[in-house]
């Protein structure tokens, strides 16, 4: 308990010092790593994410992550390059992931997308273009299944009962 503490308080720590910035009640409980483009809004959970690559992430507030989460901001050069399989160029591109987002157990976010407010990602998917809005998505690629409550969703954030 005591040695599961001190990696708490050091991906903790290793965050906070990489981050361009972060809110307030940010809070690492497992292995994770960011980029200094990373910003984080408040309350945000990592249980296990990895961020890597060039490009900006910007997380809103009240994120969680499951564990063994990573978003991808750069990809190599395949199509245009000088080489194969891909050359030495490195293309870079942002993510957003709006309020009130929850991603399952290893989730995978690629370059370039928008997840969109109060969006579930199950366990296990590869997010590879945008989600929208209260949407549920998953599998590989991940597509939307179903939606949130709307009505339901509105009455819980209006009456800021966030976990």
């Amino acid at each position: 308990m005591i040695f599961s503490n001190i990696k708490k308080k050091f991906y903790q720590h290793r965050c906070e010092s990489v981050a361009k910035s972060y809110g307030k009640d940010f809070k690492v409980n497992g292995e994770s790593y960011v980029t200094p483009n990373t910003t984080l809004g408040d309350n945000v959970n990592f249980n296990g994410m990895k961020i890597q690559g060039n490009g900006s992430v910007t997380i809103g507030d009240n994120f969680h992550s499951g564990i063994e989460c990573m978003i991808i901001t750069s990809i190599h050069n395949y199509d245009e390059g000088s080489a194969i399989p891909y050359d030495d160029t490195v293309i870079s591109k942002d993510v957003i992931i709006e309020d009130n987002v929850w991603l399952g157990n290893r989730v995978t976010v690629l370059a370039g997308v928008r997840i969109g407010e109060g969006a579930i990602i199950q366990a296990g998917s590869v997010v590879v273009k945008d989600i929208e809005k209260y949407a549920i998505a998953g599998g590989h690629p991940a597509k939307t299944f179903k939606y949130r409550d709307i009505g339901h969703y509105e009455k819980l954030k209006k009456e800021k009962k966030f976990h």
